[in-house]
């Protein structure tokens, strides 16, 4: 694995279970996006997705009122603002990054603007039952451009993501999770180890198996029932020639754990 930018303002941890924790760590700035912040973690995804033993990662913040206030716009104000997106990665470097393993945001404090689309882009949302989730661009003269204005709608009914994008005003997260915007909604200081549940029970399949199924879903919205079917066989094409793919349904046979290795 190569390592990633070390940085005060994003802190890494690998842990032994292949689960990682992305820690956003700016809380005098509401953990706003700076450039050190975005090349850092571009840095981080491109070292998760090449390292064998990470499976699953956790983007989450050091505590506080806000999880990411999205972008600082002190340095879009002095005329930086082009260095928040990295060419990987786009805003965050992290919203547009290519990522086949599967990430995880959990949720203190308000996300709005930039913050929630860091959440969207992930795959499993859990949050805290005092968490706010907002686009509030079109309250300054601006726009969800990171992703949200898109994504949302794909996450919940269109006529809740129209009113967010319109209004600009935030939503709860009782009706987040009602709209099925968040995995799970729980007491703050619960956040950071419900991620880590949920990854630990990723963890318990076979990591080629999430990747290639996650690829199939994150594609079911824009392509065709034509192009999935595609997608899948390609994707079985794939698998039947991995170890792990034989070690499932010996296991079972065998009535014992499967050990996968990843490949």
């Amino acid at each position: 694995m190569t390592a990633p930018l070390i940085s005060d303002l994003v802190h890494f941890e690998k842990r032994d279970d292949h689960i990682a924790i992305v820690t956003l760590d700016r809380p005098a700035k509401r953990n706003a996006i700076n450039a050190e912040m975005a090349r850092t973690i571009d840095s981080i995804v491109k070292a998760t997705e090449a390292d064998p033993d990470i499976w699953v990662t956790i983007i989450t913040s050091s505590g506080g009122a806000v999880f990411c206030a999205g972008a600082d716009l002190a340095e879009a104000a002095a005329g930086r603002g082009q260095e928040l997106v990295t060419k990987d990665g786009g805003f965050a470097g992290f919203v547009d990054s290519k990522r086949a393993k599967p990430w995880i945001a959990a949720v203190r404090g308000t996300a709005m603007g930039g913050g929630l689309e860091i959440s969207l882009a992930c795959d499993i949302r859990v949050c805290a039952d005092t968490t706010l989730f907002g686009l509030p661009e079109v309250k300054r003269g601006l726009i969800a451009g990171a992703g949200g204005a898109y994504r949302l709608a794909r996450h919940i009914p269109r006529g809740i993501a129209l009113e967010m994008l319109a209004t600009g005003d935030p939503i709860t997260a009782e009706r987040a999770a009602h709209w099925g915007l968040v995995n799970a909604v729980v007491a703050e200081d619960q956040v950071v180890s419900t991620a880590v549940e949920y990854a630990q029970r990723i963890c318990t399949n076979a990591p080629l198996s999430v990747r290639e199924s996650l690829a199939i879903g994150r594609a079911s919205i824009e392509r065709t029932e034509e192009e999935l079917i595609a997608m899948t066989d390609e994707a079985v094409a794939r698998l039947i020639k991995t170890h792990d793919f034989h070690e499932g349904p010996r296991a079972f046979v065998e009535r014992r754990a499967p050990v996968w290795q990843g490949n």
